[in-house]
């Protein structure tokens, strides 16, 4: 297993993971100086379904370092079609472009498994940007395993069959959440993966045919990792491997 802290600044200590007050990966792993910086504005808050967390081409309100739930980074056209372009769960933070300069992002970021986070406004987090080269360098390794995991989808969503980008897909949901159900809809899986709802049906009744999943109304239970590894058909592992490689092992700490 990865050592969940061999990326910090060597000059600073890291946060121990026993005892932990927070689920976030970043917020675990993150030397304890820059951590200090933050913890006086931090403030935990639920995350409801359909939550917006970033409005595109608005000034970000806040950030949210998510402690349980998933957050969609969704690309949009002017006509209005949706595709999923980011996954974001307890090992990532919205509102990024903060860390790379920007007061806005291009993209929607809202809330599709809920759950809660800790939120803090993006006046105080660029403060403590200012205040902590490091804190910026180690939220900019997100930032670059994030655009990993959206080169990747790009990929798989241009090459792969429906239902190999489907068992990505629950992968990257079974690495986030605890347990094996997940509570989606088929309309909310038809606009993650881009795709009309009848072939997320099809696709569905595909991997619950061969046992890999049960699927209920408004719920998917995953049966057998292992086997949607395969079916899979290496499109998952890559933008894993490289946040282990920049922070950490997703869910080791």
């Amino acid at each position: 297993m990865s050592d969940p802290n061999k990326n910090s600044d060597p000059d600073k200590k890291p946060n121990p993971d026993g005892n932990h007050p927070y689920r976030n990966q970043l917020l675990r792993r993150m030397p304890a100086d820059d951590l200090a910086l933050l913890e006086p504005h931090m403030q935990r808050c639920d995350l409801p379904l359909r939550m917006m967390l970033v409005t595109p081409n608005v000034p970000i309100e806040a950030v949210y370092f998510i402690e349980q739930g998933i957050g969609s980074v969704v690309a949009s056209t002017a006509s209005g079609q949706e595709a999923e372009v980011g996954f974001i769960g307890f090992e990532g933070m919205t509102g990024y472009s903060l860390v790379m300069g920007d007061d806005r992002a291009p993209h929607a970021c809202f809330v599709q498994l809920e759950g809660e986070a800790i939120r803090i406004e993006a006046g105080a987090f660029k403060a403590a940007l200012e205040a902590s080269t490091t804190l910026r360098m180690f939220l900019l390794r997100f930032v670059n395993a994030l655009q990993t995991q959206a080169g990747c989808t790009a990929l798989v969503n241009a090459r792969l069959k429906l239902e190999e980008r489907l068992a990505r897909w629950l992968l990257m949901c079974d690495d986030r959440v605890p347990g094996e159900h997940l509570a989606i809809t088929h309309e909310f899986l038809a606009i993650m993966l881009g795709v009309r709802r009848p072939g997320v049906t099809v696709a569905l009744q595909l991997l619950e045919g061969r046992a890999l999943i049960r699927s209920r109304r408004g719920e998917i239970v995953i049966r057998d990792r292992a086997r949607l590894l395969e079916l899979a058909n290496g499109s998952y592992g890559e933008a894993e491997a490289e946040y282990a490689r920049l922070i950490g092992e997703i869910g080791a700490a």
